[in-house]
Formats: C-alpha cells, structure tokens, sequence
C-alpha cells in the first residue's frame, strides 16, 4: 500500500487548491482514505475521509462549508478540493488508508485508526 499526497502550496486568503492522494498497490474499494493535517505546535487533526466501497463521508465541522472530499477510481485517488482558504488552514496535509470500513465513528476517524500514510504535503495561507 503505497499513498502519495501532492497539490499543496502557497495561496492567499480566500483562495483555493486541490490536494490529491494517489494510491497504488491496492483497489480504493479496499480501504478507507482519510486526510489529516498538522500545523506546527499542534496535533494532528482528522479532516475529512470516504469509506471503501460504500463510499460514504466525512468532513470536520471546522471546515465542511469549505472543503470537500472525492474519488475518481480510473485515477485511483482521492482528492480534498478547498476553497476560501484561511491562513488557520495552514498546515502540512496527509493521506493516510485504513480499513474499508473506517470512517462512520469518531474513533475510526482518529489518525490512529489509520495504517499507511502518505508523505505530507505543505499548504500555506498568506493574508
């Protein structure tokens, strides 16, 4: 299992990217795929994730009205598309894949929960 997080950057307030986490090595339907991100001094915080074939999600409060989590399985990523950006958004964001079934629970959602992580990518936010 192999996840590689890309489309990080630095954008201003108000702007938007489009992570991608390819995976490769294993089907999507497989594994539930989870991002997170990280700024300095802090935890790492969930953010939002998709089950497996079921295909269902989540998003964290603090950000559902802003960001938004796909899938495109000829691609075989994962994507977290966000928009109006904020420079509390900055952070680096991870992928990371766990079981199929993850991702209905509070606890399924923790990083813990997660087996293979991808390399972090960096979003900044510049006001």
């Amino acid at each position: 299992v192999q996840l590689q997080a890309s489309g990080g950057g630095l954008v201003q307030v108000g702007g938007s990217l489009r992570l991608s986490c390819e995976a490769s090595r294993f089907t999507l339907d497989y594994y539930a795929i989870g991002w997170f991100r990280q700024a300095p001094g802090k935890e790492r915080e969930a953010i939002s994730c998709i089950r497996g074939s079921e295909g269902s999600t989540y998003v964290a409060d603090s950000v559902k009205a802003r960001f938004t989590i796909s899938r495109d399985y000829a691609k075989s990523s994962v994507y977290l598309q966000m928009n109006n950006l904020q420079p509390e958004d900055t952070a680096v964001y991870y992928c990371a894949a766990a079981d199929s079934r993850h991702c209905l629970t509070s606890s399924q959602r923790m990083s813990v929960a997660y087996d293979y992580w991808g390399q972090g990518t960096q979003v900044t936010v510049s006001s």
